[in-house]
């Protein structure tokens, strides 16, 4: 554990298109205060080293392994099929690792880096960035009961992430977060994708059913002509609907002493009520607006790992959570892989 005066030397693995990202907000942490210094990066682009030695004024390798002993935590944002090799290698030298998601391209990957952080008693963190957004605070009543969730997270084609389909490369963000709400084992997955621009699945739809009853109906297209990262949650307890694109949200829940069981349709006198909404959302119902762009998801899950990098603390997307999104992402695979197209 460190001192709460000690400064924790961070580097970035992959200064592209995300990890340029992690590398500009981990100096404006130090730049504020909050205990950490950026003091190198490494990429194996010369292009990218030239920019990010100009923009951070850190020195930047072609070899991540040049980062040992200057280091004492790092991001790694480099491409899915790296980030058992790359990762390993810090975890097996004493430095913790927040990886980017998936936390790698298959369980078992996935599986060595948590054993690796285990037996090196390292912080092991996966950048399920979605689980830093403030709107889930908000629905949180809601989300503890969910019966049924909705997704629809759709990116028009990038060129990036070619080296995974879409269920790892869009989809696991929803795995994960529906994973964390319901909080059940699953037990039946089918789901249907298939490939338009590259080798992998570039769209997938998948029904999920959870033990307690819970299902799950998530849709991830990145061949779109316009983002779109929507997610309805049903519960018990009331209604939430989230637009992440937009920074839109809205939580409908019970007003308190609800007993719809009690209410007398037959004695309402529609004429004196005025307003029918007013009369739901007055009186049976309440709703909040939520404002989903506060804060910065991003810079909160870095100082969270930093937090952990100090005081030892679990991660709030531990590497176990990391392979269980992945292990979820693998039944979809598995069940698009039966209802493939020709």
């Amino acid at each position: 554990m460190k001192a709460p005066g000690d400064i924790v030397r961070v580097g970035v693995v992959g200064v592209g298109h995300l990890g340029k990202h992690h590398a500009r907000l981990f100096q404006a942490l130090q730049k504020a205060g909050a205990g950490c210094e950026l003091v190198a990066v490494a990429d194996p682009s010369e292009q990218a080293r030239k920019v990010a030695e100009t923009t951070y004024e850190v020195p930047a390798f072609a070899d991540h392994r040049e980062l040992l002993g200057k280091v004492d935590a790092v991001s790694v944002v480099v491409p899915t099929r790296l980030h058992r090799e790359v990762a390993s290698v810090f975890l097996e030298n004493g430095v913790d690792v927040l990886v980017e998601k998936p936390i790698a391209r298959t369980v078992a990957d996935g599986q060595a880096l948590v054993e690796l952080a285990r037996r090196h008693d390292r912080i092991l963190q996966v950048g399920h960035v979605e689980r830093f957004n403030p709107a889930l605070r908000g629905i949180e009543e809601v989300a503890r009961s969910a019966r049924y969730i909705e997704s629809h997270r759709l990116a028009p084609f990038s060129f990036r992430s070619t080296d995974i389909g879409v269920v790892l490369d869009l989809m696991i963000h929803d795995l994960d977060l529906v994973l964390a709400l319901v909080q059940s084992p699953i037990k039946s997955v089918d789901a249907f994708g298939g490939a338009v621009f590259t080798p992998a699945e570039d769209m997938a739809s998948a029904i999920i059913k959870f033990e307690n009853g819970a299902v799950a109906h998530l849709t991830a297209n990145r061949v779109a002509l316009k983002p779109l990262r929507r997610m309805r949650v049903f519960s018990r307890d009331g209604y939430a609907s989230l637009d992440f694109q937009t920074g839109q949200g809205m939580l409908v829940t019970k007003a308190p002493g609800w007993d719809f069981e009690q209410l007398d349709l037959e004695k309402l006198d529609r004429a004196q009520m005025g307003d029918l909404w007013k009369f739901v959302f007055d009186g049976l119902l309440q709703l909040k607006q939520l404002e989903l762009n506060e804060g910065n998801p991003l810079q909160e899950e870095l100082q969270a790992f930093l937090q952990c990098v100090r005081d030892r603390s679990a991660p709030r997307v531990s590497g176990e959570d990391g392979v269980a999104a992945v292990a979820a992402a693998e039944r979809v695979l598995a069940a698009i892989a039966q209802n493939r197209w020709h």
